[in-house]
């Protein structure tokens, strides 16, 4: 049998022997020394352990662009998260603050198109801190000078922007330079991130008095501020972090600052654009509902309007008829967005005019307003309830008159009469929606209502909103307003508010009638789109 050849390790033949397996002689085995241990050749060989050491460096640094690229894919996708602009912003400024190591901060919106918002959120800042910064010259905070494009930010455009190389050229020249940062750097990052850093603020000679006296005022120390700017639309703003000691981000923390700012202002910018058409249709929908309520001799009105995350189409109104008549509707159009909402004030305007031509009769009105619906959006449904009250006639000598109400609904939630001695639901006649039937018909019902009881309408989106069956959201309003107590009962804007915190608790509701939205979490959870209308007649 041939001997056993050495094993070879990582192609290198190994010189050292193995020992034979045999047992030597007794005779032998004392005048023999102990065969020394096999060493791996790495161990002394000085040339073999560098690339070991390469390669532990190798893997150090693949380590940590995995950690990165995790934590931007974490902060970037709870960015595209967020539905709304307060939300992006906010979320990009805490974001921001977790990259360089800040704990304060704030972000500056002002698009490069002047169309706005033009506003200022802050993290870690009250209003009254946002308040002072806003008061140091803007040829000094750092924010307002990548705003306004002032020399020394590499502002002029995105053409302009510094390549990689130069901005590593001007890092390392920033690195090189004396570190006891007594100036504000002004340089292109990153990407060709426009950025501003003021390393120790205190002995910066160059700022302005009024920004060290603020900084003092305020307790930071140092900031990093940077542009944002999208490839669509131009500069969207600017956001700066501020640093409770002195101190400037690393380079590692600039380069992750870079790339998550130019996720955050695409998203940001597409974000400032939905405002703007949300704030658009606000507008609009403004003017296709009542500006304020009429006043009414003997009658206190009061209405909520809240709109769903979306923009429906309900609609309220409320007018003056003929001989001290007062009409009063409740309704609302399938569907959301503009669409919506064009045809929401089509039919509230057909309605008034159905109204003070023959409003004694609600069923007529609504008949017309079917024909209507039926002849020119045919493919569209609606619901409503119209409501003509007058003075009763009352016995001389008699008690205080009364009011009757005419009411008549098509697909609408009943209303509800509140009152010192009683809580009821008029039971409306069941009918189809406006629009679904080849001829709509239902009858009207009478109500007397007694001095100082309220005729509560309201939409069928007060209901939706609590994500509960029907029948269990009517029974909430109902006994939120057997709760309520005689002072509430008897002011009718009080007796909204009670209604909305009790049905909807996540409502921020206000004394005012005008528009708003419904809490965005509490809309969600309910999985609802619909607009919220509360309308209250005192009389």
């Amino acid at each position: 049998m041939s001997a056993q050849q050495p094993p070879k390790l990582a192609g290198i033949e190994s010189t050292s022997t193995l020992p034979q397996h045999t047992v030597p002689s007794a005779a032998a085995a004392p005048h023999r020394q102990p065969a020394p241990s096999p060493r791996h050749p790495a161990v002394d060989d000085p040339a073999l352990a560098r690339p070991v050491e390469r390669l532990a460096a190798v893997q150090d640094r693949l380590a940590g662009w995995i950690s990165d690229l995790t934590t931007l894919h974490d902060l970037t996708e709870r960015l595209v998260r967020t539905d709304t602009l307060e939300d992006a912003v906010h979320e990009a400024l805490r974001a921001g603050a977790a990259l360089v190591g800040a704990r304060r901060g704030l972000i500056a919106l002002e698009p490069a198109d002047g169309l706005g918002p033009d506003t200022t959120v802050g993290l870690g800042l009250g209003a009254a801190d946002l308040g002072h910064i806003e008061t140091v010259p803007r040829d000094s905070a750092s924010y307002a000078r990548l705003l306004d494009g002032l020399p020394g930010t590499g502002a002029g455009g995105a053409g302009n922007a510094q390549s990689s190389e130069d901005a590593q050229n001007a890092e390392d020249a920033e690195d090189a330079e004396d570190t006891d940062g007594t100036e504000g750097a002004g340089t292109g990052g990153p990407w060709g991130l426009r950025e501003i850093t003021h390393p120790h603020i205190a002995r910066d000679e160059d700022l302005d008095p009024r920004h060290r006296e603020v900084a003092a005022r305020l307790g930071y120390a140092a900031s990093h501020a940077v542009q944002l700017t999208a490839r669509s639309t131009g500069r969207v703003g600017a956001a700066v972090w501020l640093y409770d000691e002195p101190a400037r981000p690393t380079e590692r923390q600039r380069h992750l600052l870079g790339l998550y700012v130019r996720h955050a202002a695409e998203h940001i910018a597409r974000q400032v654009d939905l405002a703007r058409a949300r704030s658009a249709v606000d507008t609009v929908r403004e003017g296709l509902l009542p500006s304020r309520l009429p006043r009414v001799p003997g009658v206190r009105l009061a209405v909520r309007h809240r709109t769903g995350p979306r923009g429906g189409g309900d609609w309220y109104d409320a007018l003056p008829l003929p001989e001290g008549a007062l009409g009063l509707c409740v309704g609302g159009v399938t569907g959301s967005g503009p669409d919506a909402l064009a045809a929401m004030g089509r039919l509230r305007a057909s309605m008034r005019a159905y109204a003070v031509m023959e409003g004694e009769d609600p069923v007529a009105v609504l008949s017309d307003l079917e024909l209507l619906l039926r002849l020119t959006e045919p493919a569209r449904s609606a619901t409503a309830l119209f409501g003509y009250a007058e003075r009763s006639p009352s016995a001389a000598g008699g008690p205080e008159a009364g009011t009757r109400v005419v009411l008549a609904g098509a697909g609408h939630c009943p209303p509800l009469i509140v009152g010192p001695e009683r809580t009821e639901v008029v039971e409306t006649a069941l009918s189809a929606p406006l629009g679904m039937l080849a001829c709509w018909e239902a009858p009207s019902v009478e109500v007397d209502l007694a001095p100082g009881e309220t005729l509560l309408l309201y939409s069928d989106g007060l209901l939706h909103r609590t994500g509960e069956p029907l029948e269990r959201a009517f029974a909430r309003l109902r006994a939120a307003a057997v709760a309520a107590a005689p002072a509430v009962r008897a002011d009718p804007d009080a007796l909204l508010d009670h209604l909305l915190r009790s049905v909807l608790p996540g409502e921020r509701g206000g004394a005012d009638g005008g528009g708003g939205t419904l809490d965005a979490g509490a809309a969600e959870d309910a999985g609802a789109t619909e607009d919220v209308v509360l309308l209250a007649a005192r009389f």
